[in-house]
C-alpha cells in the first residue's frame, strides 16, 4: 500500500540543522529536475513582483524570501515540515515507532518543488504550489508528470495506491487506474450529498492515520480498502474503468 498525500500549504521551518542533502532524498533520479525547479523558484522569488507571480499575499513575504536561499536553509524531515489540517489529523508524532516506520515506507508526498518525497526525507520549508508556472519550467503539474511516471513506476508496482491528493496535485502524476483509489469526502443532509473542502483534508488525514494504525494486514485491493475504511466511516466504493481510478466515498455524519 502507498498513501499519496499533497503537501500542506503552510510549512514549519526548521530552526537549526544542516541544509538539504540531495544525495539522501528518495527517488534520486528526480534531482536534475528538482534543481531546475529550485532555480526557477529562486529567480521568481527574487523578482519585485514575486508575491503576484507566486499567487500569495503580503503576509507570506518572509516565506517567499526564504525561497531565494533554500540551498542553505536548515532542513528537517518532511513529516515535521508539512503542517496544516491533514497533517494535524495524521499526527505523526503520536504514532508508535513501528507505525512511524510504516508511515516512512508507505507515504509519498507529491511536491511542487521536490516531485515526490517520503516522510523521512529532510527538506527546508518552501512556498510553491503545483498550480504555479516558472520560467524555463512552465506549469509545474505538466513538468512533473512525465518525470514522476518514470521515477515512481517501480515503487507503485503491485501496490494499492490510496490517493488523498487534491486535484491540483493529482494532475502531476496519474498512477495506473486499476490499482488506484481516489478518496472523496461528503456530508449528507436529508439525502443530499455535498462535497466538503476543509473537512475533506482533515478526513483524509484521519484515513491515512487509520490505515497506518489499524491492526491487521494493509489493504491490497480497492475492496479491502473499503472494508478498512468502513471500520470507522460510512464508506462506498465506486468501481473504476480502464482510464479512471476507483473512488472511495467517505460520508461524514451531519
Amino acid at each position: 500500500m502507498l498513501i499519496l498525500l499533497p503537501p500542506s500549504e503552510g510549512k514549519t521551518p526548521a530552526t537549526a540543522g544542516d541544509a538539504v542533502d540531495w544525495t539522501t532524498l528518495s527517488f534520486p533520479g528526480l534531482n536534475t529536475y528538482r534543481a531546475k525547479v529550485l532555480e526557477g523558484l529562486g529567480t521568481v522569488s527574487a523578482h519585485e513582483d514575486a508575491l503576484a507571480l507566486l499567487g500569495v499575499g503580503a503576509s507570506l513575504r518572509a516565506d517567499v524570501e526564504r525561497n531565494t536561499r533554500l540551498h542553505a536553509e536548515p532542513a528537517a524531515p518532511a513529516h515535521q515540515v508539512y503542517s496544516g489540517v491533514l497533517y494535524d489529523a495524521l499526527d505523526y508524532n503520536s504514532l508508535t515507532p513501528a507505525q512511524r516506520r510504516k508511515a516512512d515506507g508507505c507515504v509519498l508526498v507529491i511536491s511542487a518543488l521536490w516531485g515526490a518525497i517520503r516522510f523521512g526525507d529532510r527538506v527546508p520549508a518552501y512556498r510553491l504550489s503545483m498550480g504555479t508556472a516558472l520560467p524555463d519550467v512552465g506549469r509545474l503539474a505538466s513538468f512533473w508528470k512525465p518525470q514522476l511516471n518514470a521515477a515512481l513506476a517501480a515503487a507503485a508496482e503491485g501496490e494499492l495506491l490510496v490517493d488523498c491528493r487534491s486535484s491540483t496535485y493529482a494532475a502531476a502524476w496519474a498512477p495506473p487506474p486499476a490499482q488506484t483509489v481516489a478518496v472523496n469526502v461528503f456530508t449528507e443532509v436529508n439525502g443530499v450529498r455535498k462535497v466538503v473542502s476543509h473537512f475533506a483534508k482533515h478526513t483524509r488525514g484521519e484515513l491515512a492515520r487509520h490505515l497506518l494504525t489499524r491492526r491487521g494486514k494493509a489493504p491490497r485491493t480497492p475492496a479491502q480498502l473499503q472494508k478498512s475504511a468502513a471500520e470507522r466511516w460510512t464508506a462506498e466504493l465506486v468501481e473504476g474503468t480502464a482510464r479512471k481510478p476507483h473512488t472511495l466515498n467517505l460520508i461524514l455524519p451531519n
